[in-house]
């Protein structure tokens, strides 16, 4: 990661030769692409280094220009790097329609806002979908039948195996190739998002945009609608979601002249549900049960709730046996015991106590008596102390976090803490205990210490909801006052 970060200060001063830009990392989502944000004064721009795929920055930028052009609501692209190993865009902020639904949740505002996305969605499908140059598309062109059933495998290796459940593979592939067959009944002539999700439409100006849709095709109106609705983290009300479908169709059907026959477009729009839904497990279990990353296996839960609710409440109008077979196995109440998610309840008394202390002062005492929790050494992550400009900072400057997350080992410690971790917490959130102590020590107690503990405490109010109390034992001892050295 610093590698990158230097590799982007060059690049940036040949871009902007002032020098006088500050560059911030972002948070990384579920790809390889690493974002920064560019502030000169009051204008401010989002980079994505993504130096590994090159076809997938050529896509993204292609279609972004073509979509600026139509005037659909994107960001506009400030700068290409010759070597398209990155490019510059503008800022569209940090607040996503997902983000909105976390803060209000499904309020009559919100739906305002969801039908906005869906009056928009139709215009980048359709408008958008009008003379675009599919040959920079990254995969596939279409979403045609070989495409569908790529996903449907994707969803067989990644997550079916993974699960170890029996199934007839004759017959499931059977089952396989008519579901194909049956979506490619529906018109493929249309732009399509393909991750159309509340997490990829940025919310700016009372308006909506759309970001990430490199991935994008040619395919039928029906997979990104499905993909918005029944978007498994976001856990929309179930009648919003057939409210907001015929809202979206009416909508369509407008740019389309009245062409479109909404029986025909709803029935097969829930096969393209079928189809997102077990896409979605495919990638959850490529990247949870296989590569093992916490967002990812957090999510499978809310998946199979979706999953489970759309097996009792919604028919095709096609005959799948073999593939209805494994649905209702991976739905089971033993699977989603499996994958349920332990949170701290109301009647939980777990208080997990978080330190930073300096060696130089000794490690912290047990104050629950039981001899248990951590200790973890930060010594051997490299010291920002050691930099004059740190100095007098802490682990709760964002140069200093800057320095630990982009020029340290910082991400990789953290995440092997945060597995060690979590195995306690469940099992003491299960078992009703009161008291887990967590500390980290560093040399004096300053940069590095400080800054896990603050991540450590972030990660498990997220994940788990549990009371957590943070205490910088050598900071608060000092007022936060630290002379140089």
């Amino acid at each position: 990661m610093h590698q990158a970060f230097e590799k982007i200060t060059a690049a940036v001063s040949k871009w902007d030769a002032d020098k006088g830009i500050e560059i911030e990392s972002l948070k990384q989502a579920g790809s390889n692409r690493q974002y920064f944000r560019l502030k000169k004064g009051e204008q401010s721009y989002i980079l994505t280094y993504n130096p590994s795929n090159v076809p997938e920055n050529n896509a993204f930028v292609s279609f972004t220009k073509h979509f600026s052009d139509q005037g659909l609501f994107v960001p506009s692209i400030e700068y290409v790097e010759p070597g398209q190993q990155f490019y510059i865009q503008s800022d569209l902020g940090d607040l996503s329609l997902f983000d909105v639904i976390k803060q209000e949740g499904f309020t009559e505002e919100v739906k305002k806002l969801f039908k906005k996305t869906c009056t928009a969605l139709a215009q980048l499908q359709i408008v958008g979908g009008r003379n675009i140059d599919y040959s920079n598309c990254i995969a596939t062109r279409s979403f045609d039948k070989q495409a569908i059933y790529s996903d449907l495998l994707y969803f067989l290796y990644y997550f079916v195996r993974a699960l170890d459940l029996p199934y007839d593979k004759n017959l499931l592939l059977n089952d396989f190739e008519m579901l194909s067959s049956y979506l490619m009944q529906e018109e493929q002539q249309y732009f399509m998002h393909r991750d159309c999700q509340s997490r990829n439409i940025m919310v700016k100006d009372s308006h909506i945009w759309f970001i990430d849709y490199q991935g994008g095709m040619q395919g039928a109106l029906q997979y990104d609608i499905a993909s918005l609705l029944w978007q498994a983290r976001a856990q929309m009300p179930y009648d919003w979601r057939d409210e907001l479908v015929e809202y979206y169709f009416e909508h369509a059907n407008q740019l389309l002249d009245g062409s479109l026959r909404k029986d025909d477009f709803l029935s097969n729009y829930y096969g393209f549900v079928l189809i997102r839904m077990l896409q979605t497990l495919g990638a959850y279990g490529f990247r949870g049960l296989f590569e093992r990353k916490p967002h990812f296996i957090a999510s499978i839960p809310f998946a199979l709730k979706n999953l489970k609710w759309f097996l009792e409440n919604k028919k095709l109008p096609i005959r799948l046996p073999a593939l209805q077979k494994v649905l209702n196995a991976i739905v089971a109440d033993e699977i989603l015991e499996k994958f349920a998610t332990i949170t701290a309840g109301p009647e939980c008394k777990l208080t997990i106590h978080v330190n930073s202390f300096s060696y130089k002062k000794g490690i912290p005492s047990d104050e629950f008596g039981n001899g248990g929790g951590y200790v973890f050494d930060c010594r051997g992550i490299l010291n920002p102390g050691r930099i004059n400009e740190y100095k007098t900072q802490t682990g709760r400057d964002k140069p200093v976090q800057e320095f630990l997350m982009h020029k340290t080992n910082m991400p990789s410690f953290l995440q092997h803490v945060f597995g060690m971790i979590d195995i306690s917490v469940e099992d003491y959130i299960k078992r009703g205990f009161e008291g887990l102590t967590i500390s980290f020590g560093c040399t004096g107690g300053q940069h590095r210490s400080v800054f896990a503990a603050d991540r450590l405490a972030e990660h498990l109010k997220d994940k788990y909801k549990v009371q957590t109390v943070v205490r910088h034992i050598e900071q608060d001892a000092k007022n936060w006052i630290n002379e140089p050295y």
